[in-house]
């Protein structure tokens, strides 16, 4: 009798807790149903409860934004605040003081009828294209020699980068006496018996610009070296390994494998050597101050030589709008083209 009674208590205890499983089910599907059908907006201001942050919390959140606030305004007022007013200046009749009455396209006009800014702009694509051209090319040629681990790299290191150290100023006063007829490279082969050698590039209109290219690619030509050594270093060894297993010779990696891995270094070395060579005045002034007459002007000298000095601060304005419609027509395209490449990449 006692074990009827103990299986049909234990045949109820069974029943109830199906029926208790089966009300948690039904329950738990109720509140998904609501879960989904509520937005989930409500859903989070049910779950979650809104936290204050603290005072430390607002101070790290703030604090950069605090320090870089007065760079950013410096930066907006006295950069781009500035080309928009000297903008505004080459629309003007401005002489001698800026005075806003409007005058138009009319300092554009004298501006292209000058035939001293013709000159400054052949300069300046002279200057340009030789000055880019002859920095890579050495500064490439020298990474490559030091990259074979030869002795005295941290020696030689030092003495190409030792140029970039000094200003431009510097190396033009100091180009001006080497290039000297009478004082430098000149003199001093005449001194050793060769009277009949002539090396007056710097007093020479036609070749005066010249001299200009010589200097920059000297000072430049180290630090574009550096920027393709560390573009080397970070090449990978085992595809260099891989292409001599296969048989490759050195020139071959380097020319088919190693220079094409370097186009970002590339393109960050023409950005830099672009705005040098376009910005270029104190190396010019220093060393030619634009002469003689006018043989090795570029668009820098020319816009501080009709601003400063001629007191043509309209046409020396519309001047300096022409020189940022250059850079942004050479550096825009290219920058663009690279984007476009690593995005595809």
């Amino acid at each position: 009798m006692r074990r009827f009674l103990a299986n049909e208590q234990f045949e109820i205890n069974c029943s109830q807790a199906v029926v208790m499983r089966a009300r948690r089910v039904r329950i738990s599907k109720i509140e998904e149903m609501v879960m989904l059908a509520s937005p989930p907006s409500a859903v989070d201001d049910t779950v979650r409860k809104p936290c204050r942050l603290s005072l430390s919390d607002r101070i790290e959140t703030w604090l950069p934004k605090i320090i870089l606030a007065p760079t950013f305004v410096v930066t907006l007022l006295f950069i781009y605040g500035f080309i928009l007013w000297t903008g505004c200046l080459s629309f003007t009749t401005s002489r001698m003081l800026p005075n806003y009455e409007f005058a138009g396209l009319s300092q554009y006009h004298a501006l292209f009828a000058n035939e001293r800014w013709w000159v400054a702009l052949k300069n300046l694509a002279l200057f340009g294209g030789l000055f880019i051209a002859g920095c890579l090319a050495i500064g490439l040629s020298l990474a490559i020699l030091l990259d074979q681990k030869i002795r005295g790299e941290g020696f030689i290191r030092s003495v190409y980068l030792y140029p970039m150290a000094l200003s431009f100023v510097v190396t033009g006063t100091a180009w001006k006496w080497m290039l000297n007829p009478g004082l430098g490279i000149e003199k001093l082969v005449r001194d050793f018996g060769f009277h009949n050698f002539t090396f007056d590039w710097l007093t020479n209109s036609e070749l005066s610009i010249y001299t200009v290219v010589i200097a920059g690619v000297w000072q430049s030509s180290g630090f574009i070296m550096a920027m393709f050594l560390a573009g080397l270093r970070g090449v990978d060894d085992s595809i260099i390994k891989a292409a001599q297993v296969d048989g490759a010779s050195l020139p071959v990696i380097y020319w088919r494998i190693i220079i094409p891995s370097l186009r970002p270094v590339f393109f960050s070395a023409f950005m830099i050597l672009s705005h040098i060579a376009i910005k270029s005045f104190d190396l010019v002034m220093a060393l030619t101050g634009g002469g003689p007459g006018f043989s090795s002007d570029t668009p820098a000298t020319f816009m501080y030589t009709f601003s400063f000095t001629r007191n043509q601060i309209g046409m020396g304005a519309a001047s300096a709008m022409m020189m940022l419609m250059i850079v942004a027509a050479v550096v825009v395209p290219f920058l663009y083209s690279e984007l476009r490449s690593s995005r595809r990449g």
